[in-house]
Protein backbone atom coordinates (compact mmCIF):
# COMPACT_ATOMS: atom_id res chain seq x y z
CA UNK A 1 0.00 0.00 0.00
CA UNK A 2 1.71 3.71 -1.11
CA UNK A 3 1.99 6.45 1.10
CA UNK A 4 -0.69 8.12 -1.31
CA UNK A 5 -3.38 5.90 -0.53
CA UNK A 6 -2.83 5.52 3.29
CA UNK A 7 -2.54 9.12 2.91
CA UNK A 8 -6.56 9.36 1.19
CA UNK A 9 -7.51 6.57 4.18
CA UNK A 10 -6.54 9.02 7.20
CA UNK A 11 -8.30 11.63 4.82
CA UNK A 12 -11.01 9.76 4.95
CA UNK A 13 -11.24 9.07 8.84
CA UNK A 14 -10.45 12.61 9.80
CA UNK A 15 -12.14 13.98 7.07
CA UNK A 16 -15.52 12.32 8.29
CA UNK A 17 -14.63 13.31 12.01
CA UNK A 18 -13.86 17.17 11.22
CA UNK A 19 -17.13 17.41 9.22
CA UNK A 20 -19.26 16.61 11.78
CA UNK A 21 -17.83 18.45 14.88
CA UNK A 22 -17.78 21.30 12.32
CA UNK A 23 -21.03 20.58 10.83
CA UNK A 24 -23.05 20.78 14.43
CA UNK A 25 -22.28 24.71 13.87
CA UNK A 26 -25.40 24.75 11.64
CA UNK A 27 -27.24 21.98 12.38
CA UNK A 28 -30.41 22.12 12.03
CA UNK A 29 -30.62 25.56 10.87
CA UNK A 30 -32.12 27.18 7.42
CA UNK A 31 -29.71 29.35 5.45
CA UNK A 32 -30.98 32.25 6.84
CA UNK A 33 -30.70 31.15 10.37
CA UNK A 34 -26.66 30.81 9.18
CA UNK A 35 -25.90 33.98 7.87
CA UNK A 36 -27.97 36.06 10.93
CA UNK A 37 -25.85 33.75 13.55
CA UNK A 38 -22.52 34.02 11.81
CA UNK A 39 -22.72 37.38 10.29
CA UNK A 40 -18.69 37.33 10.19
CA UNK A 41 -18.56 34.10 8.55
CA UNK A 42 -18.06 30.14 10.19
CA UNK A 43 -14.79 28.52 9.69
CA UNK A 44 -13.43 27.04 13.09
CA UNK A 45 -15.28 24.95 16.16
CA UNK A 46 -15.07 27.86 18.37
CA UNK A 47 -17.29 30.44 16.59
CA UNK A 48 -19.88 27.91 17.53
CA UNK A 49 -23.15 29.09 18.98
CA UNK A 50 -23.54 27.78 22.07
CA UNK A 51 -27.42 27.14 22.15
CA UNK A 52 -29.42 24.52 23.81
CA UNK A 53 -28.75 21.85 21.34
CA UNK A 54 -25.26 22.58 20.63
CA UNK A 55 -23.69 22.84 24.28
CA UNK A 56 -24.24 19.10 25.16
CA UNK A 57 -20.93 18.59 23.02
CA UNK A 58 -17.62 20.28 24.19
CA UNK A 59 -15.86 22.76 21.25
CA UNK A 60 -14.15 20.40 18.47
CA UNK A 61 -16.35 17.20 19.56
CA UNK A 62 -17.88 14.85 17.10
CA UNK A 63 -21.22 13.85 17.08
CA UNK A 64 -22.99 10.44 16.95
CA UNK A 65 -22.35 10.24 13.21
CA UNK A 66 -18.83 9.23 14.19
CA UNK A 67 -19.42 7.64 17.44
CA UNK A 68 -20.96 4.90 15.17
CA UNK A 69 -18.39 5.55 12.58
CA UNK A 70 -15.75 4.22 15.07
CA UNK A 71 -17.93 1.27 16.55
CA UNK A 72 -17.34 0.07 12.77
CA UNK A 73 -13.91 1.27 12.79
CA UNK A 74 -13.17 -0.75 16.09
CA UNK A 75 -14.80 -3.56 14.91
CA UNK A 76 -12.66 -3.58 11.89
CA UNK A 77 -9.50 -3.34 13.83
CA UNK A 78 -10.16 -5.80 16.10
CA UNK A 79 -11.52 -8.36 13.83
CA UNK A 80 -9.96 -7.54 10.65
CA UNK A 81 -13.30 -8.82 9.01
CA UNK A 82 -16.72 -8.17 8.90
CA UNK A 83 -18.89 -9.12 11.55
CA UNK A 84 -21.93 -8.24 11.77
CA UNK A 85 -23.28 -9.09 14.57
CA UNK A 86 -20.04 -7.44 16.82
CA UNK A 87 -20.74 -3.92 14.94
CA UNK A 88 -24.56 -4.10 16.11
CA UNK A 89 -23.30 -5.35 19.98
CA UNK A 90 -20.70 -2.15 19.77
CA UNK A 91 -23.81 0.04 18.36
CA UNK A 92 -25.92 -1.09 21.38
CA UNK A 93 -23.20 -0.38 23.70
CA UNK A 94 -22.98 2.90 22.77
CA UNK A 95 -26.40 4.07 22.85
CA UNK A 96 -26.19 2.27 26.44
CA UNK A 97 -23.04 4.13 27.52
CA UNK A 98 -23.95 7.75 26.06
CA UNK A 99 -26.11 7.58 22.45
CA UNK A 100 -26.26 11.48 22.64
CA UNK A 101 -27.65 12.57 19.09
CA UNK A 102 -29.27 9.07 18.03
CA UNK A 103 -31.66 9.13 15.09
CA UNK A 104 -34.89 8.23 15.78
CA UNK A 105 -34.58 4.89 13.38
CA UNK A 106 -31.21 3.99 14.68
CA UNK A 107 -33.08 4.41 18.72
CA UNK A 108 -36.58 2.69 17.71
CA UNK A 109 -34.06 -0.43 15.95
CA UNK A 110 -31.49 -0.53 18.83
CA UNK A 111 -33.64 -0.62 21.68
CA UNK A 112 -36.16 -3.69 20.12
CA UNK A 113 -35.64 -6.43 22.23
CA UNK A 114 -32.73 -9.50 21.08
CA UNK A 115 -31.60 -6.72 18.51
CA UNK A 116 -28.10 -7.86 19.45
CA UNK A 117 -28.49 -11.41 18.37
CA UNK A 118 -31.02 -10.46 15.30
CA UNK A 119 -30.49 -6.72 14.18
CA UNK A 120 -30.82 -7.11 10.65
CA UNK A 121 -33.98 -8.63 11.86
CA UNK A 122 -35.17 -5.65 13.79
CA UNK A 123 -34.18 -2.82 11.44
CA UNK A 124 -36.66 -4.86 8.73
CA UNK A 125 -39.91 -4.69 11.05
CA UNK A 126 -39.41 -1.27 11.92
CA UNK A 127 -39.30 -0.59 8.47
CA UNK A 128 -42.52 -2.20 7.86
CA UNK A 129 -43.59 -1.00 10.70
CA UNK A 130 -43.18 2.09 9.45
CA UNK A 131 -44.93 1.08 6.39
CA UNK A 132 -41.96 1.06 3.99
CA UNK A 133 -41.28 4.93 4.11
CA UNK A 134 -38.41 5.36 6.65
CA UNK A 135 -35.05 6.33 4.58
CA UNK A 136 -32.61 8.14 7.05
CA UNK A 137 -29.52 8.99 6.60
CA UNK A 138 -28.23 7.26 9.70
CA UNK A 139 -26.89 4.27 7.93
CA UNK A 140 -25.40 6.50 5.15
CA UNK A 141 -23.34 8.40 8.10
CA UNK A 142 -21.14 5.96 9.59
CA UNK A 143 -20.83 4.38 5.97
CA UNK A 144 -17.64 5.44 4.41
CA UNK A 145 -14.94 3.42 6.31
CA UNK A 146 -16.49 0.48 4.23
CA UNK A 147 -15.37 2.02 1.28
CA UNK A 148 -11.71 1.51 2.91
CA UNK A 149 -11.68 -2.50 3.38
CA UNK A 150 -10.63 -4.55 1.00
CA UNK A 151 -11.05 -1.37 -1.60
CA UNK A 152 -9.26 -3.33 -4.28
CA UNK A 153 -12.46 -5.42 -4.57
CA UNK A 154 -15.35 -3.19 -5.35
CA UNK A 155 -17.84 -5.64 -5.79
CA UNK A 156 -17.42 -6.68 -1.80
CA UNK A 157 -17.30 -3.53 -0.93
CA UNK A 158 -20.51 -2.57 -1.83
CA UNK A 159 -21.80 -5.67 -0.32
CA UNK A 160 -20.46 -4.98 2.82
CA UNK A 161 -21.59 -1.17 2.64
CA UNK A 162 -24.99 -2.68 1.97
CA UNK A 163 -24.75 -5.33 4.48
CA UNK A 164 -23.93 -2.84 7.70
CA UNK A 165 -26.38 -0.53 6.61
CA UNK A 166 -28.94 -3.01 7.00
CA UNK A 167 -28.48 -3.53 10.89
CA UNK A 168 -29.98 -0.27 11.43
CA UNK A 169 -32.04 1.15 7.88
CA UNK A 170 -33.17 -1.55 5.79
CA UNK A 171 -35.23 0.80 3.40
CA UNK A 172 -32.95 0.20 -0.04
CA UNK A 173 -32.75 4.14 -0.61
CA UNK A 174 -30.53 3.74 2.31
CA UNK A 175 -28.46 1.00 0.88
CA UNK A 176 -27.92 2.33 -1.98
CA UNK A 177 -26.91 5.74 -0.80
CA UNK A 178 -24.26 3.72 1.23
CA UNK A 179 -23.26 1.39 -1.88
CA UNK A 180 -22.97 4.71 -3.74
CA UNK A 181 -20.77 6.69 -1.53
CA UNK A 182 -18.35 3.81 -0.63
CA UNK A 183 -17.85 3.80 -4.43
CA UNK A 184 -17.10 6.22 -5.02
CA UNK A 185 -14.80 6.35 -2.35
CA UNK A 186 -13.00 2.60 -3.27
CA UNK A 187 -12.35 4.61 -6.61
CA UNK A 188 -10.00 7.18 -5.32
CA UNK A 189 -8.52 4.13 -3.73
CA UNK A 190 -7.66 2.16 -6.55
CA UNK A 191 -6.77 5.86 -7.98
CA UNK A 192 -9.81 5.20 -11.01
CA UNK A 193 -12.10 7.67 -9.73
CA UNK A 194 -15.71 7.08 -10.90
CA UNK A 195 -16.89 10.68 -13.60
CA UNK A 196 -20.63 11.92 -12.97
CA UNK A 197 -21.51 10.53 -16.31
CA UNK A 198 -20.06 6.97 -15.22
CA UNK A 199 -22.25 7.69 -11.86
CA UNK A 200 -25.17 8.77 -13.33
CA UNK A 201 -25.45 5.98 -15.87
CA UNK A 202 -24.69 3.66 -13.18
CA UNK A 203 -27.93 5.29 -11.20
CA UNK A 204 -30.04 3.42 -13.29
CA UNK A 205 -29.14 0.43 -11.49
CA UNK A 206 -29.99 1.34 -8.20
CA UNK A 207 -33.71 2.22 -6.71
CA UNK A 208 -35.51 4.12 -9.45
CA UNK A 209 -36.20 7.05 -6.33
CA UNK A 210 -32.21 8.15 -6.43
CA UNK A 211 -31.83 8.89 -9.57
CA UNK A 212 -35.26 10.96 -9.87
CA UNK A 213 -33.71 12.67 -6.85
CA UNK A 214 -30.40 13.37 -7.78
CA UNK A 215 -29.00 16.95 -9.26
CA UNK A 216 -26.57 17.48 -11.50
CA UNK A 217 -23.18 18.83 -10.50
CA UNK A 218 -24.08 21.60 -12.71
CA UNK A 219 -27.10 22.76 -10.89
CA UNK A 220 -26.62 25.48 -8.14
CA UNK A 221 -25.83 24.12 -4.97
CA UNK A 222 -29.51 26.04 -3.72
CA UNK A 223 -30.83 23.36 -5.48
CA UNK A 224 -30.11 20.94 -3.22
CA UNK A 225 -32.29 22.33 -0.98
CA UNK A 226 -29.97 21.02 2.34
CA UNK A 227 -32.42 23.20 4.94
CA UNK A 228 -35.53 22.14 3.69
CA UNK A 229 -37.33 20.73 6.67
CA UNK A 230 -39.63 18.87 5.19
CA UNK A 231 -36.83 16.50 4.25
CA UNK A 232 -34.23 17.08 6.76
CA UNK A 233 -32.25 13.78 7.41
CA UNK A 234 -33.26 11.94 4.43
CA UNK A 235 -30.92 9.59 3.03
CA UNK A 236 -31.05 11.22 -0.51
CA UNK A 237 -30.73 14.55 0.70
CA UNK A 238 -26.82 14.02 2.57
CA UNK A 239 -26.68 11.53 -0.77
CA UNK A 240 -26.88 14.27 -2.83
CA UNK A 241 -24.97 16.83 -0.82
CA UNK A 242 -22.31 14.26 -0.87
CA UNK A 243 -22.36 13.72 -4.96
CA UNK A 244 -22.55 17.20 -5.78
CA UNK A 245 -19.92 18.29 -3.70
CA UNK A 246 -17.46 15.64 -4.65
CA UNK A 247 -17.60 17.01 -8.66
CA UNK A 248 -17.78 20.58 -7.42
CA UNK A 249 -14.47 20.28 -4.91
CA UNK A 250 -11.34 22.10 -6.00
CA UNK A 251 -9.85 21.88 -2.09
CA UNK A 252 -10.91 20.19 1.22
CA UNK A 253 -11.55 23.66 3.44
CA UNK A 254 -13.38 25.48 0.47
CA UNK A 255 -15.93 22.71 -0.73
CA UNK A 256 -16.49 21.23 3.04
CA UNK A 257 -17.85 24.78 4.35
CA UNK A 258 -19.58 25.64 1.32
CA UNK A 259 -21.54 22.28 2.35
CA UNK A 260 -22.01 23.19 6.19
CA UNK A 261 -23.12 26.72 5.58
CA UNK A 262 -26.34 25.20 3.86
CA UNK A 263 -27.37 24.26 7.31
CA UNK A 264 -30.08 21.56 7.61
CA UNK A 265 -28.88 18.55 8.60
CA UNK A 266 -24.98 19.80 8.29
CA UNK A 267 -23.15 17.68 11.06
CA UNK A 268 -24.45 14.39 8.74
CA UNK A 269 -23.60 16.29 5.13
CA UNK A 270 -20.35 17.02 7.03
CA UNK A 271 -19.26 13.98 7.91
CA UNK A 272 -20.49 12.63 3.98
CA UNK A 273 -18.65 15.26 2.38
CA UNK A 274 -15.68 15.11 4.80
CA UNK A 275 -14.93 11.64 3.87
CA UNK A 276 -15.14 11.79 0.29
CA UNK A 277 -13.05 15.23 0.22
CA UNK A 278 -10.74 13.17 2.29
CA UNK A 279 -10.94 10.50 -0.38
CA UNK A 280 -10.36 12.80 -3.17
CA UNK A 281 -7.71 15.08 -1.47
CA UNK A 282 -5.92 13.37 0.60
CA UNK A 283 -5.27 14.03 4.78
CA UNK A 284 -2.59 16.42 3.77
CA UNK A 285 -4.89 18.59 2.29
CA UNK A 286 -7.37 19.12 5.15
CA UNK A 287 -6.52 22.27 7.17
CA UNK A 288 -4.12 22.28 10.20
CA UNK A 289 -6.51 24.25 12.46
CA UNK A 290 -9.25 21.63 11.60
CA UNK A 291 -7.20 18.77 12.68
CA UNK A 292 -5.82 20.44 15.73
CA UNK A 293 -8.90 21.76 17.47
CA UNK A 294 -10.36 18.57 17.06
CA UNK A 295 -11.18 16.48 20.43
CA UNK A 296 -10.14 13.18 19.96
CA UNK A 297 -7.29 14.40 17.38
CA UNK A 298 -5.26 11.69 19.24
CA UNK A 299 -7.84 8.97 19.38
CA UNK A 300 -7.81 9.16 15.91
CA UNK A 301 -4.36 9.28 14.84
CA UNK A 302 -4.12 6.19 16.81
CA UNK A 303 -6.94 4.39 15.51
CA UNK A 304 -5.80 4.95 12.04
CA UNK A 305 -2.29 4.07 12.36
CA UNK A 306 -3.55 0.76 13.63
CA UNK A 307 -5.76 0.36 11.03
CA UNK A 308 -3.66 0.81 8.42
CA UNK A 309 -1.12 -1.37 9.51
CA UNK A 310 -3.69 -4.43 9.65
CA UNK A 311 -5.24 -3.45 6.13
CA UNK A 312 -1.48 -3.16 4.76
CA UNK A 313 -1.25 -6.76 6.25
CA UNK A 314 -4.69 -8.25 4.99
CA UNK A 315 -3.84 -6.57 1.37
CA UNK A 316 -0.17 -7.70 1.12
CA UNK A 317 -1.78 -11.44 2.09
CA UNK A 318 -4.88 -11.61 -0.52
CA UNK A 319 -1.95 -10.72 -3.07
Amino acid sequence: MNEDIKDKIKGIIFGQAIGDALGLGTEFLTKKQVAELYPDGYDYYDQMVRDKHRKRWAIGSWTDDTDQFLCVLDSLIENQTIDELDIAKRFKHWLDSNGMGIGQTTYKVLTLPQYEKQPKKGAKLIWKIKKKSIAANGGLMRNSIIGTYKFWDTDEVIRNSISICELTHYDPRCKDSCAIVSSLIAAELNFQPISWDELNISLDGYDKRIKEYTISPNDKIENLRLDESDSLGYTLKALNAGIWSYYNSNNFRESLLKIILEGGDADTNGCIVGSLLGAKFGYKSIPSQWIDGLLGKDILEKKTAIYLEKLEHLMTSNQ
